[in-house]
């Protein structure tokens, strides 16, 4: 029951904030990813995972007849990489694997979407033990998560591209990047010095920057810190992609 002010009336109680849904963090991750890392902080990171692996495949799925002359330009290197070290291999062989390839590309995304946002998040949780943040393992796959939604944006621009493009120019992934990746000729261009700039993509940095903000929300650490941790989160997810290109 509320009691009555000095004028006789009743007061009423101020309106409790209505708790702000799933789908607003989905928006808000893109205009002010602090108040959504604020008010996640200690929910759980499941669910946004699959909603963004869902769309993801949708996209791979929507666009894979699109992306078919990309993607087909890498499996073609990566076939004629494996063909030197292994002279045995017949061209049936790589046809196979090829069309293989091209068939699950939607269920290669789908996973590469879930794991890797998770492989990153126990990343962060081990690179922040060094710059003294609190946060636990699922709020870092948490941060981690809502880091790659921007993801999103960049598969959606890469399937415009490959809808609007001349396909001869669609050598590769690369390509359709938006970074200093997309100006090599990945046919006579160093496959480490690709893979390195392909890091520098837009939607690379955007998620590292998200990840830094993330880490700064949740764990309560300066800024400069979760930038500096971020950064050799950066870095050690650089390692596999140049060793890789490297050893092929």
């Amino acid at each position: 029951m509320t009691a009555p002010d000095d004028f006789g009336s009743t007061a009423v109680p101020p309106a409790t904030a209505k708790p702000a849904g799933l789908w607003e963090d989905f928006i808000d991750i893109f205009v002010s990813p602090s108040e959504v890392f604020d008010r996640r902080r200690n929910h759980g990171f499941f669910l946004p995972l699959i909603i963004l692996t869902i769309i993801m495949v949708a996209i791979a799925v929507a666009g894979s007849s699109a992306m078919q002359s990309v993607l087909q330009s890498d499996i073609a290197r990566a076939m004629a990489a494996a063909a030197k070290k292994n002279p045995n291999l017949t061209a049936d062989q790589m046809a196979g694997s090829t069309a293989m390839f091209s068939k699950f590309a939607p269920v290669i995304a789908g996973f590469a979407t879930f794991f890797v946002p998770l492989i990153v998040g126990v990343v962060l949780w081990i690179v922040g033990k060094f710059f003294s943040a609190k946060e636990d393992i699922a709020q870092a796959c948490m941060i981690a998560t809502y880091a790659f939604f921007p993801r999103i944006l960049g598969a959606l621009l890469g399937l415009i591209q490959a809808f609007v493009l001349d396909p001869s120019k669609l050598n590769g992934m690369a390509s359709i990047s938006l970074g200093p990746a997309r100006f090599l000729n990945p046919d006579t261009a160093s496959p480490a010095i690709l893979g390195l700039l392909g890091r520098f993509d837009v939607f690379t940095i955007w998620a590292t920057v998200l990840l830094a903000i993330g880490l700064a929300v949740v764990a309560r650490i300066p800024k400069s810190r979760a930038a500096m941790a971020a950064v050799l989160v950066w870095v050690i997810g650089s390692l596999p992609v140049v060793l890789g290109a490297l050893r092929a």
